[in-house]
C-alpha cells in the first residue's frame, strides 16, 4: 500500500478528531490553512487571551494538525505539511462552507492586521529610503553579496531580468551589464522613486521600474530567463507564496536567485526594523522551491571571511544559522527544470 494513503490507528484518529472539534480550534485550522500565523496574530483575531490561544495550539499540536517553527522570541503556526494529521486537517476544512460568517469574520481580521503590518512596513521603507542599502547590507559589505550572485549565475547570457523587491535599483544596476533587458518591481512608491534617481545617475539604460504586488505580480508566465529576489524574503508573510508567484514568470530552463539572511537570532531585526522573519532556513527554503516546481541548483554562504561554497553536496541539509552576534548570507540559485522550446532573446514583449 501507497504510504501516503495509509490508515489511521484509532487512538490517533480519535485524538485529532477530539482537537479539532471545538469552535476556536476549528477556527484555528481554518486561519492557519493558508497563512502562518504566530500567537499573538491568533488572539488579535479571535479576541481571546494568549494563554487560551496557547493551549489550543499545544491541543493541535499534540493531534498531529498543526506544525510549530520557532524564530527568536516568536513562533510561527501552520497546518502540519506531511501526515494523517495533515490528511484529517484538510478533509475536515474541505467541509466547511467557504462564506460562513464566523470564518469570513476571521479572516477580514487577519486582513486587517496584515494590512497594518504592510503599513507600518512602507512607513518604515518610505523613511529609510535613502539609506536602503546600507540599512540592508548591515555586517556582510554589499560589494561581496553582488560577487557572490555574479558567481553563482555565471557567464550565461541573460536576456530579460526581473527583480522582484528591487528597493534602491541596486541590482538592476548591477545586472545591467550582463543582461538585454531588466524589470524591477516593488510596492514602495517611494522606493522606486530612489530606484529611478539611481538608475538616471548612473546611466542605465535598459532598465524598467513598476510598481507591483509580490504575491500577484501583474506579468504574464514564462517571461524570464533569470528572477532575483534581494533580501526580500525576511519581511514577508509566507515567502513560499511570493517563490512561487516569482517562478511563475520564468520560461522554461529559467533561473531564480535568492538572497537572505540565514537564520540568526538578533530579535532587534523584528521590532526596529521590521522584519518578519528571523533569516530563512535552508530546510524552509527546500520545501518552497519544490512547491513552486524549481530545482535547487547551488548555495553560497557568505559571513565575515567572504563566500563559501556549501555545495549542496557537503551538508545539505543544515540550517547555515549565524552565530548569536553576527549576520550571514545564504544565496540560494533554482532552475526550472522544463526544457526550454525557444529563444527567449526573441521575446520582445517580455515586460508587457
Amino acid at each position: 500500500m501507497d504510504a501516503g494513503a495509509a490508515g489511521t490507528g484509532h487512538n490517533t484518529l480519535v485524538a485529532a478528531l477530539r482537537a479539532a472539534g471545538e469552535t476556536t480550534r476549528l477556527r484555528i485550522l481554518s486561519l492557519l490553512s493558508d497563512s502562518d500565523l504566530t500567537v499573538k496574530d491568533l488572539t488579535l483575531i479571535l479576541g481571546q487571551s494568549q494563554p487560551r490561544i496557547s493551549r489550543h495550539l499545544k491541543l493541535l499540536a499534540d493531534a498531529g494538525l498543526v506544525g510549530r517553527s520557532a524564530e527568536g522570541a516568536f513562533a510561527f503556526y501552520r497546518l502540519a505539511e506531511s501526515g494523517a494529521g495533515t490528511r484529517l486537517a484538510e478533509a475536515l476544512l474541505a467541509q466547511l462552507d467557504p462564506d460562513d460568517p464566523i470564518h469570513t469574520r476571521d479572516r477580514e481580521r487577519r486582513a486587517s492586521i496584515r494590512a497594518a503590518k504592510a503599513a507600518a512596513a512602507a512607513d518604515y521603507f518610505a523613511a529609510n529610503a535613502e539609506a536602503w542599502d546600507r540599512i540592508r547590507s548591515l555586517h556582510v559589505p554589499e560589494d561581496e553579496v553582488e560577487a557572490a550572485m555574479l558567481q553563482l549565475l555565471g557567464p550565461r547570457p541573460i536576456a530579460n531580468l526581473l527583480d522582484v523587491g528591487t528597493g534602491t535599483g541596486r541590482i538592476l544596476e548591477l545586472m545591467a551589464p550582463h543582461a538585454e533587458r531588466t524589470l524591477g518591481v516593488d510596492a514602495s512608491a517611494a522606493m522606486l522613486a530612489v530606484a529611478r534617481a539611481n538608475l538616471a545617475k548612473a546611466g542605465i539604460a535598459n532598465a524598467r521600474l513598476a510598481q507591483d504586488d509580490i504575491y500577484a505580480l501583474s506579468l504574464g508566465e514564462d517571461r524570464f530567463d533569470v528572477v532575483i529576489i534581494h533580501q526580500v524574503l525576511h519581511y514577508l508573510d509566507d515567502p513560499g507564496r511570493a517563490l512561487t508567484e516569482a517562478a511563475r514568470t520564468l520560461a522554461p530552463g529559467g533561473r531564480l536567485l535568492v538572497v537572505d539572511f540565514a537564520p540568526h537570532s538578533l530579535e532587534e531585526l523584528r521590532t526596529n526594523d521590521q522584519h518578519r522573519r528571523l533569516g530563512i532556513a535552508d530546510a524552509d527554503m527546500d520545501t518552497w522551491l519544490r512547491e513552486a516546481r524549481l530545482e535547487l541548483a547551488g548555495t553560497l554562504r557568505l559571513s565575515g571571511t567572504g563566500p563559501a561554497d556549501d555545495g549542496r553536496t557537503a551538508d545539505a541539509g543544515a540550517s547555515g544559522a549565524a552565530p548569536a552576534d553576527t549576520l550571514t548570507v545564504s544565496l540560494w540559485l533554482a532552475t526550472d527544470p522544463r526544457i526550454p522550446s525557444h529563444d527567449i532573446r526573441q521575446e520582445e514583449g517580455a515586460f508587457a
